[in-house]
């Protein structure tokens, strides 16, 4: 199969990459040294030597990440083969092998997968029932530890706190009650199915010969696992990408020992090194380079620029964040001006979310558009989350939990108290609580008004149902148009308080069941639980930059994988980075890591600031300079303080600049 890629294109470490199709290969890819297109051109090469698209699976971290290698890999071989490999996350790898065989862990076959708005309603109900209405435990601060020890193999009963333990044990038992399984779930199963029922390890084997996993060192031991039965003897067809100079999850779960010791995984890898940098200037790359060399125990690489020196890395000394905000708001309105840059160029990077607030300010006052990383997800608005709700409904009515967000959405004389009923009935009789409403013996407890209510809610999703199974209409058109019987955006629009806000359900409403309609003629295949499973995927939270406009403020956390022409890091204070908690916890050295990202992500200039003062809860603290600073090596670097640049005469090329941008402005 002819595809697009040459071998002349890329660089040595890049060939031999893309030539190692065999056996364990660990690519160790340095930032910005060309990963994607190496993995790319890889899979492309797969091709060409006759490996069927279908045996070839790639997983990612993030829907994104996985859709844009499935459109680069159509861009070098035919659409249609690209369409043939299996691209995505591992929760959405874990679903396919659960759809063919969750039965055999007890569950039923049409399983519902968890939002987190809908875990967050069920936690919230359990501290009710078993802490009391005065209880203060968040729910989701439970759900974070549910989620960690879950992901560790630790059972609820041998969790350190006996009051989430409790929690977490009637957590799991509701999820296994409504026939519902939660994101950690998933992966928890999937491996759990493989390792356990060799016929479904052996058709999976078989299924995907060829596996590649990006982003290596974001994986944590249980996705490990999951590799480990994915991929078998004798062949060990497995490579992985990634880099553990940029392993910053840890205290999401992810281990870096499965890149640092990738050898006990799977026997004698072939391990390449990518070190040229096509990203960064030498100044900026030897200057990051020269700090991660104090993380003891790393696998051993040097980030190599293929450009010139570029400018020095500037550290500027603060005296507070509201100098550090203005002179960054400043610095940017003068090199927009001068050098005729996109405000998309720029990009403020910081430790924790808090350190944004004085930037966005100084950005107001100065009219600098920006966009923030974070903002409400679109699957997080309520009109989405009910609508999807009601369409897993006709997909399934036995699933509990969507049933239960909608019975009364809008009002139709169903009651909190009924609903209650309804569930503790389902329990007793080991039924769901769609069957408890169909049941006369239960309606026949409720008052005559309820009771007209649940028989009429049961006839219209029936009724829809039967439009979907019977009559095979379109589920958009069915879910369209129960939609309207219900008037349910008339009742959502009734609490809007202004236009906009009525315009956005509007238009929440409408994408849903567009999205389903485009969902369907994609593909024969495709159906109305393929579409559900699709968006409970897509719900976990990913902001996609490229759809805002303005300068970038962002977490280094969230930075990971971007890069941007101009990078002011801020904050480099001891206590913000390292972060105060890092050092109690002897974790420093993702810390480092994690200013390693920051400085890697500069293409051409990076400024480094750090306060003598910063506002913290309110009061002006007093401030270190990072221990950090004294680690990078000196030669590319500038130190300088926020007086002596507000005191500098400027220079003949800023002035030539200020001049040049002003003849721009104004036309010659």
């Amino acid at each position: 199969m002819a595809s697009s890629f040459s071998f002349d294109s890329l660089n040595q470490a890049q060939r031999e990459a893309v030539g190692a199709l065999d056996g364990p290969v660990m690519l160790l890819a340095g930032a910005g040294t060309g990963k994607t297109r190496t993995v790319t051109c890889r899979i492309a090469h797969m091709l060409e030597k006759r490996i069927s698209p279908s045996e070839i699976l790639a997983v990612t971290f993030t829907n994104k990440a996985a859709s844009e290698m499935r459109e680069r890999i159509g861009g070098m071989v035919s659409k249609r083969a690209a369409d043939d490999m299996t691209v995505c996350t591992f929760h959405s790898l874990c679903v396919r092998i659960l759809r063919g065989g969750i039965e055999k862990l007890g569950y039923k076959k049409n399983f519902s997968i968890c939002s987190h708005s809908d875990q967050t309603g069920m936690m919230k109900q359990l501290l009710v029932r078993k802490g009391g209405a005065d209880v203060k435990v968040k729910p989701d601060e439970v759900l974070s530890a549910i989620s960690k020890a879950k992901n560790k193999g630790v059972e609820p009963q041998d969790m350190e706190d006996d009051f989430f333990s409790t929690l977490a044990f009637a957590y799991q038992n509701e999820l296994r009650a409504q026939n519902a399984v939660d994101f950690d779930d998933l992966l928890l199963l999937g491996e759990k199915i493989l390792r356990e029922h060799s016929d479904v390890r052996e058709m999976f084997r078989q299924r995907y010969t060829r596996v590649t996993v990006d982003e290596f060192q974001d994986t944590n031991a249980l996705q490990m696992q999951l590799l480990q039965q994915l991929v078998g003897p004798p062949n060990y067809h497995v490579c992985v990408v990634g880099d553990d100079d940029q392993s910053i999850y840890g205290w999401r779960g992810a281990e870096v020992a499965n890149i640092l010791q990738f050898e006990k995984f799977f026997p004698d890898p072939k391990i390449i090194r990518l070190e040229e940098n096509y990203r960064s200037t030498h100044a900026v790359l030897h200057t990051a380079n020269s700090l991660i060399k104090h993380n003891v125990g790393r696998r051993e690489k040097i980030l190599r620029s293929t450009r010139k020196d570029g400018d020095p890395v500037r550290i500027v000394a603060m005296p507070g964040d509201d100098q550090e905000a203005e002179f960054i708001a400043e610095e940017i309105l003068s090199e927009k001006g001068a050098i005729g840059r996109e405000w998309e160029d720029f990009a403020i990077l910081f430790r924790t979310n808090g350190q944004s607030r004085k930037l966005e300010l100084a950005f107001r006052e100065r009219k600098i558009p920006y966009r923030m990383v974070g903002a409400q997800s679109f699957y997080d608005r309520r009109e989405v989350r009910d609508v999807l709700a009601y369409a897993q409904l006709l997909a399934s009515p036995d699933a509990d939990v969507p049933l239960l967000r909608v019975l009364n959405a809008p009002n139709r004389g169903i009651g909190q108290s009924t609903a209650v009923l309804a569930t503790d009935w389902s329990r007793e009789h080991h039924e769901s609580v769609w069957q408890a409403l169909c049941d006369p013996e239960f309606t026949g407890q409720l008052g005559p008004k309820a009771a007209n209510a649940v028989q009429e809610f049961v006839a219209i999703i029936a009724g829809a149902k039967n439009r979907i199974e019977i009559a095979k209409e379109n589920p958009a058109d069915v879910l369209d148009s129960l939609i309207k019987q219900i008037e349910y955006q008339t009742w959502i629009e009734r609490a809007c308080k202004t236009d906009a806000e009525r315009q956005q359900r509007g238009e929440g409403i409408f994408s849903v069941i567009d999205s389903l309609r485009h969902h369907l003629g994609k593909s024969p295949k495709s159906t109305l639980q393929s579409f559900l499973d699709h968006s409970a995927l897509a719900s976990e939270k990913e902001d996609d930059l490229e759809k805002k406009q303005g300068a970038t403020l962002i977490t280094l956390h969230a930075s990971k994988g971007l890069e941007f022409p101009i990078v002011f890091l801020i904050g480099l204070e001891e206590g913000f980075l390292p972060h105060t908690r890092s050092i109690a916890e002897g974790t420093k050295d993702e810390e480092r890591r994690l200013l390693y990202v920051g400085i890697t992500r500069a293409q051409d200039q990076l400024t480094m600031t750090y306060c003598a003062t910063r506002i913290k809860y309110g009061q002006e603290t007093g401030c270190q300079p990072s221990s950090f600073i004294g680690e990078l090596d000196d030669e590319h670097l500038t130190h300088t303080t926020y007086d002596d640049i507000l005191g500098a005469a400027p220079s003949t090329d800023e002035l030539d600049n200020f001049f040049g941008g002003l003849k721009g402005l104004l036309g010659d």
